[in-house]
């Protein structure tokens, strides 16, 4: 480290370099407890007095163009390759340099060890998400509300109070601001809502999702109600914490902190909640109720080991399509046993679910040559048009995705049903 400074910035730099030096290799084991504490402390508000040095030097790079020593599209960029600086850490230490110099009085009292880096931030995050054409002196009180929240509240608390600060400062203004904020986040986070799933070939299948808060927050209340313990394990371990809170109370305890249930302990959960789904209750997919159907012999259903067949292909242990023959959101269909009747004749027009199930069985989706619509895509057409008295029968019906139903009854086309059940489509001429 070269000791000449071409700026005092550099030199007190050095001299820094030299004082760790002195530093690097003093024995810790005499510091007393006292005396540890509080240069742990003391190390807190030197970092935030380094960031803030650090901060404003980072924004006069902007100034001299430091990206161009090495023609880098960035300062963030620059000082990721020169100081081995992951990108995502370079640009949030730029986007902190950028802030500070908006925010003069967040600056300085980073700058006095008053603030840490972590709190500026959350900080100035806030202050950026004020309204544009908010007051200055407004603007100057919610900073100033903030850094004074800063000395007992930590980064998440702030947080949250940044997001009401307007409600301090500037009640009269706050309720129409925070209606339009919560309205735009609203809007965004139903556009941004994503599900994603995709089977790994080994008998599972992997997702993610993103969902607005009030949906997430919905769905991990459902699935705490599952990972919890039974009624009766609750209602005695509530009693028996009612009575440790008691005595913890008269000796002046602290509570201990409620655990929350593992990934796995949810993993299960979600597990449970999807297969206690009661169909009834969620809108009809293809006439069906949104029920898997799983197809299986009478004797893998008493106690065999052949496997079941799910309606869109796939293949299941016996021992789970048993377990899951008397759930509400599965169907079993079994080959052999009794059966629902299917052939109601002209007492119904439409096919009912437990036809519109057997046609998905049989035809396993669209019975249009080269279609692959699964099954719960697919509308049930009558071969033998019901206006011209023919049966909702079994026999002659089919499933047609919504496409090529339009074109089965089109003039325009004239099909063939072939001796695999499926139809070819020709145009007239």
């Amino acid at each position: 480290m070269s000791t000449t400074a071409a700026h005092p910035i550099n030199g007190a730099l050095a001299r820094m370099h030299s004082l760790l030096d002195e530093l690097a290799e003093t024995p810790l084991w005499s510091m007393s407890q006292s005396a540890t504490a509080e240069a742990l402390v003391d190390f807190s508000q030197l970092e935030a007095r380094v960031t803030e040095l650090k901060s404003r030097t980072l924004a006069h790079a902007e100034t001299v163009a430091v990206a161009e020593t090495n023609a880098s599209p960035s300062v963030a960029v620059w000082h990721s390759n020169a100081t081995r600086s992951t990108k995502r850490e370079s640009f949030r230490q730029v986007r902190l340099a950028a802030g500070l110099d908006r925010y003069d009085l967040v600056r300085e009292a980073l700058g006095r060890g008053d603030v840490i880096a972590e709190q500026a931030s959350v900080i100035c995050t806030a202050l950026d998400e004020l309204p544009d054409d908010l007051d200055a002196g407004v603007l100057e009180q919610a900073t100033k509300a903030l850094v004074a929240y800063a000395e007992v509240h930590d980064a998440k608390a702030l947080r949250v109070l940044g997001r009401r600060i307007l409600e301090v400062v500037a009640p009269e203004v706050a309720e129409a601001w925070e209606a339009e904020q919560l309205d735009r986040e609203e809007r965004e986070a139903e556009k941004s809502a994503v599900f994603r799933m995709r089977e790994d070939g080994h008998g599972r299948i992997k997702g993610s999702f993103t969902v607005p808060l009030l949906v997430g927050q919905m769905l991990e209340r459902a699935l705490l109600a599952f990972a919890a313990p039974k009624h009766q394990i609750a209602n005695r371990a509530a009693d028996d914490e009612a009575n440790e809170q008691d005595e913890r109370e008269e000796q002046n305890e602290t509570p201990v902190p409620v655990r929350r249930p593992t990934a796995e302990r949810l993993g299960a959960a979600f597990v449970e909640l999807v297969e206690r789904l009661d169909p009834k209750e969620l809108p009809k997919a293809g006439g069906v109720n949104a029920t898997v159907v799983v197809t299986m012999t009478l004797d893998s259903l008493k106690d065999g080991l052949a496997a079941a067949t799910l309606d869109t292909g796939d293949r299941i242990s016996a021992a789970t399509a048993r377990r899951l023959a008397c759930e509400a959101g599965v169907v079993p269909v079994v080959l052999g046993g009794k059966s629902q009747p299917l052939d109601v004749g002209r007492a119904k027009r439409y096919f009912t679910p437990g036809q519109r199930i057997a046609l998905g069985i049989r035809d396993g989706g669209c019975t249009a040559r080269g279609c692959d619509a699964p099954p719960a895509m697919c509308h049930a057409h009558h071969d033998d048009p019901w206006s011209c008295h023919g049966h909702t029968d079994l026999d002659r019906g089919r499933l047609l995705c919504p496409y090529h139903h339009r074109r089965i009854h089109d003039p325009e086309y004239e099909s063939d049903v072939g001796g695999d059940n499926q139809v070819t489509f020709h145009r007239r001429t």
